[in-house]
């Protein structure tokens, strides 16, 4: 660097000097938050194992649960639809149907749903609650008459346009969005409509936990042993889901400021569903763009509302095992979060929001969508600015302190939280697997999924069509025959 242009490098040292201290209070701040959500998590979870304990179990409230139609949208799933939907059917749950929409699938997925369950064809016409740009094609029911299956087919337009045309072929008043490739614990309806029949009028959606099955034993559509995937990028993806979709959207929950149901396993209330228009054919990151909606419709029209999360239902999916999926996921993942910040960008700040938009959305705007674009910043300003003399290594070494080192504390203390109130990993290798993967998470992988982010942020910026490109699977356990 001594052979830098002497003007440049007094440039890249009045930069690294100004940059610095900012960047470092930064981290720190984003650290520090992520802990307060992590506190309030434990907070609630203790309160509700305090509430099960004395309310006794799940099946008591099933009684007056009210019922679920439960949707699966479904393109090429033939290698395991079936054992998929038997698994959902085999659900414990009062009352509940079914609802398969297949998306102009190209391989057996239709096929072989006839085949396992005898279904035919019926002359049903369903409703336009919602509106959709394709109408289905046909509809099937068990031959007996008897069952809570519905296979409707359609034309291939997304995920989105099958989802909403299951709530237009849904009966029940509840409705949950399901990924054919998921696997929902037994008593998963049941728990997350608790908080619809404890206030069945303000609950209008709920959200259940997602985990990593990746290494999971599977049989029969259910997990059976829990385990640990092989490869490090399963491992560190294990903890990212605890710290974010366990414990940081609890923490948010507690707060009252819930903004994302994972699409993965959420549920809503119909009515309120078809009010907003059902999922948005155009959004990359649809299920945030819905739950913002629905914020801002109820907020302006000023009706008193909850939405909640529940700890306790889990949901089973298969994480990205190679670095290709992996980057496709995140980097689409982030372009949602960009898209549908900017989208709602009238709520932030605006009073009118509650805490939605005075909380909320500035953490989002903040601590989500900028910490990317910071991180390479950050590690760039400090690299350089040791290579100019602008930062000394006592800084450089508070630097990784703060950022990386806590950050690993963090990371602990959400698996220590997840352990003492769940245990899921009972085994004590696969817990220092975990710890390990919280400290190798820091070397390497977060700064090339930081990098990730910003492709998709960029691409969004430029104005490129957004390609999901193929999701390749590596598969669950031969034993299950699972969605690939």
């Amino acid at each position: 660097m001594g052979d830098l242009i002497p003007w440049l490098h007094d440039a890249v040292l009045a930069v690294s000097r100004v940059l610095a201290w900012p960047i470092l209070v930064y981290f720190a701040l984003v650290n520090t938050s992520y802990l307060v959500l992590i506190l309030l998590a434990a907070r609630r979870f203790a309160v509700e194992q305090r509430r099960r304990h004395v309310l006794g179990a799940s099946e008591s409230v099933s009684r007056s649960a009210p019922g679920v139609s439960v949707i699966v949208p479904a393109y090429n799933e033939a290698a395991g639809i079936v054992t998929a939907v038997r698994s959902m059917l085999a659900l414990r749950y009062p009352r509940f149907e079914v609802v398969v929409v297949d998306d102009g699938s190209s391989d057996e997925t239709l096929e072989r749903l006839v085949r396992a369950f005898d279904l035919v064809a019926v002359p049903r016409e369903l409703p336009t609650d919602v509106v959709t740009r394709e109408q289905p094609t046909a509809i099937y029911v068990p031959r007996t008459g008897r069952g809570s299956l519905v296979v409707v087919t359609k034309p291939n337009s997304g995920r989105s346009e099958s989802v909403n045309v299951g709530i237009n072929a849904s009966n029940e008043p509840l409705v949950v969005f399901v990924d054919a490739d998921s696997i929902l614990e037994p008593d998963a309806l049941v728990a997350v409509a608790a908080p619809f029949v404890d206030d069945p009028v303000r609950t209008v959606a709920t959200g259940g936990v997602i985990r990593a099955v990746n290494g999971c034993k599977v049989s029969s559509g259910r997990v059976i042993d829990v385990r640990l995937g092989r490869r490090w990028i399963e491992r560190i993806q294990v903890v990212e889901y605890l710290r974010a979709f366990l414990l940081g959207r609890t923490g948010w929950a507690s707060l009252r400021c819930l903004i994302l149901i994972s699409g993965a396993f959420g549920m809503f209330r119909r009515d309120v569903l078809v009010e907003v228009g059902g999922l948005d054919a155009g959004s990359i990151g649809e299920d945030f763009e819905l739950v913002m909606r629905v914020h801002r419709h109820l907020r302006r029209a000023g009706r008193p509302y909850r939405v909640e999360f529940v700890p306790e239902p889990i949901v089973w999916t298969e994480v990205p095992s190679t670095p290709a999926v992996l980057r496709r996921q995140r980097s689409r993942w982030h372009r949602g979060l960009w898209e549908t910040l900017w989208a709602y960008r009238g709520m932030l700040l605006d009073p009118r929001h509650g805490r939605i938009g005075l909380l909320a959305l500035p953490y989002y705007w903040v601590f989500e969508l900028l910490a990317p674009l910071l991180e390479v910043i950050g590690i760039v300003v400090v690299l350089v600015g040791l290579a100019v003399g602008a930062v000394n290594v006592p800084f450089a070494m508070l630097f990784l302190a703060v950022a990386y080192a806590y950050s690993i504390f963090v990371a602990v203390a959400a698996l220590a939280v997840e352990e003492a109130s769940f245990a899921k990993y009972s085994r004590w290798g696969d817990l220092g697997w975990l710890v390990l993967a919280a400290v190798v998470e820091n070397l390497g992988y977060r700064q090339v999924v930081a990098w990730w982010c910003l492709e998709g942020w960029w691409a969004s910026l430029r104005g490129r069509p957004q390609k999901w490109g193929v999701m390749t699977r590596a598969g669950f356990d031969d034993e299950q025959k699972l969605p690939a």
